[in-house]
């Protein structure tokens, strides 16, 4: 009883406010009704009152207004809401942050478990993904230096589309400094202002990085060992196997003393992979229990969320409202119960739950880039949608508004635009001198530009032969008939002089004879020029397709998957830290 009384209050008091007006209505009913009726018994006996007054003061007329008061007292209470329990609600926030750290080194590339150690390390981080339910997650990869790939979200799918990208060629430096990593960690919980959480450090080993983990304070590190402690050598991608300084072949081995002693420094669990899940699930009761909480901590938080109890009330006042009601009433107020026609909007359901970047990210990976295009609300993702769904005018539209040089180069180049591809790989090394690739391209498409220019020479060059050529056969023609026009002129004299001398017209036949015979060579002529130009057409015309197949094959060697821009982006930020 207490506790009711304790937690007793009204969620909506102001409506206490409406019994000021009740009030008024009945005194002022009241006073009328007792007025009326003391009027009339001065001049009428009582028994002809209710004969004579309509609603009359009898007693029936006195229930119904003292249930009327009595149910509008207990509408204006229900609107009041009163309560005094809780709703079953969650009364607490998960804030429980995981960072993950994957070693990068040459030595993840041995093959003691197949297909490779880093290989199966990728398969357990999406393991871990998938089967982590909530929290945050950051991912970070390092070598001799560290770099992260994500910092801590909520969205496990932009972590799960970088796995494959992870190799051990995109790191600008070598080396297996597990010290760095752990920095690294302890920096992205520190800049989410998270006191406490966890580290995973996948590696097959950690060099004098115990000392380290002793002084992580709230932060617990465990270990996820990745090998045999057999181990295997590290084969090369140009054949052979690394070697060390001695010459000797490397055989790195999972060092499971020195990882033990590591995670029991960082206060949390060493495990060795498995072939099957058991490693991941015992790593996520690690992960999923608690940390001891400070005084301070208000990652529990209890929700003002309290049960309204006024339709309790409503009941009681339902019975009264039934016998109120009118033939009249009752079809007015199915009137006021036909929908009205609203607006239609087009609405999705998706929408309630997910933002448009995320119903996008959705469509990007399902390779449907053109949705994607439309429903990302990032630029630099719009303009990578555009990209891949081959809309390169969108696309480098897109780039060029977000200074992202070197995406906008290929996007141009891929249109044909070379030259403008040229000055946009141009900006992108002003602006990173260490950006291999920028310049890879640009050497491409310079080497692109040269051999268009030599072909167009070519083709100018022999488009002007034809015509010179053209030019001769015309000025041997016109000489030709001018020499006819010469010989036929005295024939015609000597046949009006001659008469119908037989002798003659033999004569005039065998001449008209060598014409003819000296025409025909000219038509074989005129005949040939004409093969000549056709097959030239032609020729122009493979050139043309030729052409359009080589730019082709030639865009499609400019890189663009994501391990190069994370090898670009480790690229230049180690250039800035060196």
């Amino acid at each position: 009883m207490s506790e009711f009384l304790s937690n007793f209050h009204f969620l909506r008091p102001y409506f206490f406010l409406a019994f000021i007006p009740l009030i008024y209505l009945l005194i002022k009913n009241y006073r009328q009704q007792a007025g009326s009726s003391v009027h009339w018994e001065k001049v009428c006996d009582r028994e002809l009152l209710p004969y004579l007054l309509e609603n009359g003061g009898g007693e029936n007329s006195k229930l119904a207004f003292s249930l009327a008061s009595f149910c509008a007292f207990l509408a204006i209470i229900a609107l009041a809401a009163p309560t005094w329990q809780r709703l079953p609600a969650p009364a607490f926030r998960n804030n429980s942050a995981l960072v993950i750290a994957l070693n990068l080194s040459e030595s993840m590339n041995a093959q003691d478990v197949k297909p490779s150690r880093l290989i199966r390390a990728r398969y357990k981080i999406a393991d871990l993904l998938s089967q982590r339910k909530d929290g945050q997650t950051a991912l970070l990869v390092y070598s001799g230096a560290a770099f992260t790939v994500t910092p801590l979200t909520n969205d496990i799918e932009t972590i799960h589309s970088q796995l494959e990208a992870l190799t051990t060629d995109i790191m600008p430096s070598e080396g297996n400094n597990s010290v760095a990593g752990l920095e690294k960690a302890v920096e992205l919980l520190k800049q989410a202002g998270l006191p406490q959480g966890h580290i995973l450090l996948i590696t097959d080993s950690a060099n004098n990085a115990t000392e380290f983990a002793k002084k992580l304070g709230g932060y617990r590190l465990s270990v996820l060992g990745v090998g045999t402690t057999e181990g295997a050598p590290v084969s090369l991608p140009e054949g052979g196997f690394a070697k060390d300084e001695s010459g000797q072949i490397l055989v790195p081995k999972l060092q499971t003393t020195e990882l033990s002693e590591l995670a029991a420094a960082g206060y949390g669990r060493f495990q060795i992979m498995t072939a099957d899940d058991s490693d991941v699930k015992n790593l996520l009761q690690t992960f999923d229990s608690p940390l001891n909480q400070t005084a301070n901590d208000k990652t529990n938080l209890f929700l003002e969320q309290w049960e309204d109890s006024g339709y309790y009330l409503i009941l009681l006042i339902l019975p009264w409202a039934a016998w109120q009601f009118r033939k009249g009433a009752f079809y007015l107020a199915l009137l006021f119960l036909l929908p009205i026609p609203k607006n239609s909007y087009a609405f999705e359901w998706q929408n309630l739950w997910k933002t448009p970047d995320q119903q996008a990210a959705q469509s990007y990976d399902k390779q449907q880039f053109s949705q994607a295009a439309e429903k990302f609300e990032n630029s630099n993702w719009k303009a990578a949608a555009n990209y891949q769904a081959k809309n390169y005018d969108k696309a480098a539209e897109q780039f060029s508004q977000t200074n992202n040089f070197y995406n906008l180069g290929n996007a141009l180049a891929k249109k044909g635009q070379l030259q403008e591809a040229l000055n946009a790989y141009e900006q992108a090394i002003q602006e990173n001198p260490y950006d291999n690739d920028a310049k890879a391209n640009k050497e491409i498409v310079a080497k692109e530009l040269e051999k268009q220019k030599q072909e167009k020479q070519q083709q100018d060059s022999k488009q002007n032969q034809p015509q010179q050529n053209e030019k001769s056969d015309k000025d041997s023609q016109e000489k030709q008939s001018e020499n006819k026009e010469s010989e036929s002129k005295p024939e015609q004299k000597d046949e009006h002089k001659a008469g119908d001398n037989p002798d003659k017209k033999e004569d005039s036949k065998q001449e008209q004879a060598k014409q003819e015979s000296n025409s025909q060579p000219e038509k074989q002529d005129q005949d040939e020029q004409k093969s000549v130009q056709a097959k030239k057409q032609v020729e122009a015309q493979k050139l043309t397709t030729e052409q359009a197949q080589a730019n082709e094959q030639w865009l499609k060697r400019i890189p663009d998957d994501p391990a190069t821009l994370l090898k670009r982006k480790f690229k230049y930020q180690y250039s800035q830290q060196q």
